[in-house]
């Protein structure tokens, strides 16, 4: 059995990673390359597989440096399936189908260049057709069920804590009568994020593939990340500017909102001219703030009581959404202090470019970044502290301030990721670090190996890993002796049975140790439906 890393090696883009088996061929993710010319170029490279032998798509999240290249794989005869969270299903619907448009659409316009040329016109990766047909080949599970996929490969996801759905994937996989349990982290968000949960803890791995976005630096305090931002705000308002900020439609934008929400509602007597409009100029972001709101059963405990007693994290009077793009245009010809939040997060597409061409060049206005921006990126540029750029054709001076707003990010900074490996009661033999450019894996590989001891490897692109042959059962299996697996499942059916509680009558609750500890997986998936099913009749009675 091998791993095969034919993305994120190096990088922060592209994750897609092969395991192959005696029998069976597992993709961990799909995702897209993005960033510098050569970087994009690899996307439309044959990949390194068949596509039609591939088992079992494994996809942790849906963001596109995840997920982007799914409807390619489907074009070129994937027939498996595709795993994943509900919410990761909901919101791959709507970013698929866009990146679909944006293909076509950059494809369209090479195309006329090329003509004008004499050249023959070029076809787009995919199509918004293409990226609906793979969304037939998607399956949902929830987090925490344990299930098999075959006769050898069982699969859990737990929370990552970095955007809604996203999962950190636990995979056992058995040979010849041996048991290998694989655990790639996914994208691992901070802790005390808005709205979602923080990244779940895992017991065990025999091997770990290891994110490192942030692999050697520190994020400033979480807690003087709002008011950094309102600071920005109201200096940029009182002298009659504009804030511009590109972000992710998934996750960074609604998180703001929430942010912004908590703000206004903690300052009732603020001067109403302080209070500026918020456009929110992304129709996929407001599509995404949509299925946030249908998937509250993946909020944290803060967020659902707000809900519970009728607010909506999600809006506040001086918010607005913007759809028609005619609105979106107006918006830069009015001239009144605003707040536009536009996708795309690192400003390589979307309205965001045409926000930036007509407002980086007046000094009055202000740029805020609050997500990474990979190399060979406008937005990397311009944090980087570029003069002039060229947008839309045209060259643009620099005169906006421009600022970046680190604790915002939704990636786990160095300490948080060497915290979640302590975690670990059985440490993994290797760890596997990807997703992160050189300097991030090469710092949180040093500080992995002086902390704790444990081998890494930093693969290149299409290095293959052999695993060992012989991994004993009985250090594969989980940790947690029966007893403790029997409180922990009581403790659980217990808080699902108080939300039950507080919305119909008091019943008995009798669990049966012998019950538990032949069916647990079983009653554990089973409770997971029930808990989910609870949370969305709390909304409806809280409507």
């Amino acid at each position: 059995m091998n791993i095969k890393f034919l993305g994120a090696s190096k990088v922060v883009t592209g994750s897609n990673f092969l395991i192959t088996t005696g029998t069976y061929n597992i993709l961990i993710d799909c995702g897209l390359f993005q960033g510098s010319q050569e970087l994009e170029k690899l996307n439309f490279e044959d990949f390194e597989f068949i596509p039609s032998e591939i088992d079992f798509v494994i996809l942790s999240h849906a963001h596109i440096d995840h997920s982007g290249r799914i409807p390619k794989l489907v074009k070129e005869g994937f027939k498996g399936k595709i795993i994943c969270t509900k919410a990761t299903h909901d919101l791959a619907e709507i970013m698929l189908v866009d990146s679909g448009h944006i293909h076509e659409s950059d494809a369209e316009w090479l195309s006329r260049k090329r003509e004008r040329a004499g050249l023959p016109p070029v076809e787009p990766l995919y199509t918004a057709d293409d990226a609906r047909t793979s969304l037939n080949y998607f399956e949902s599970k929830l987090y925490n069920q344990k299930f098999i996929l075959n006769d050898s490969i069982s699969l859990r996801f737990r929370d990552a804590g970095h955007i809604l759905g996203s999962s950190i994937v636990e995979l056992w996989i058995t040979e010849k009568d041996d048991t290998l349990k694989i655990v790639f982290s996914g994208d691992l968000g901070t802790k005390d994020k808005p709205i979602i949960r923080d990244p779940e803890l895992i017991e065990e791995a025999d091997y770990l593939i290891l994110e490192s976005t942030y692999g050697n630096r520190l994020h400033e305090n979480v807690a003087e990340r709002s008011s950094k931002l309102m600071e920005i705000i109201n200096k940029t308002v009182s002298r009659g500017g504009t804030v511009i900020i590109p972000s992710f439609a998934v996750g960074r934008t609604q998180e703001l909102i929430y942010e912004l929400n908590n703000y206004y509602a903690a300052n009732n007597n603020l001067e109403e001219f302080m209070k500026v409009p918020i456009y929110i100029d992304s129709p996929m972001a407001i599509s995404a703030t949509e299925i946030f709101k249908r998937n509250s059963d993946c909020f944290d405990t803060e967020t659902r009581k707000m809900i519970l007693e009728g607010e909506n994290p999600l809006h506040f009077p001086n918010l607005h959404f913007v759809r028609d793009h005619k609105e979106s245009m107006r918006l830069n010809t009015a001239e009144y202090p605003k707040v536009i939040i536009s996708a795309s997060g690192m400003c390589t597409a979307g309205r965001i470019r045409h926000h930036l061409k007509h407002n980086l060049w007046k000094a009055k206005n202000s740029v805020v970044f609050v997500g990474y921006q990979a190399e060979g990126t406008l937005g990397r540029i311009l944090k980087d502290g570029a003069q002039k750029v060229k947008l839309l054709g045209e060259e643009v001076a620099v005169l906006s301030e421009i600022h970046s707003i680190e604790g915002f990010s939704g990636h786990a900074d160095q300490r948080d990721l060497i915290d979640w490996v302590k975690a670990f009661k059985k440490k993994p033999k290797r760890i596997f670090l990807v997703h992160g450019e050189k300097d991030s894996s090469k710092a949180l590989s040093d500080l992995i190996n002086k902390e704790l001891g444990i081998p890494t490897l930093i693969p290149e692109l299409g290095y293959t890993f052999q695993f060992e042959e012989s991994v004993l059962k009985t250090n594969s299996g989980e940790i947690l002796e029966p007893l403790q697996r029997r409180e922990n499942i009581k403790k659980e059916l217990q808080e699902v049975y108080d939300q039950f509680e507080s919305l119909v009558s008091k019943t008995n609750l009798f669990v049966e140790d012998k019950l538990l500890e032949k069916n647990y997986d079983d009653l554990k998936n089973k409770l997971l439906d029930l808990q989910r099913e609870l949370i969305n009749l709390s909304l409806l009675l809280g409507k």
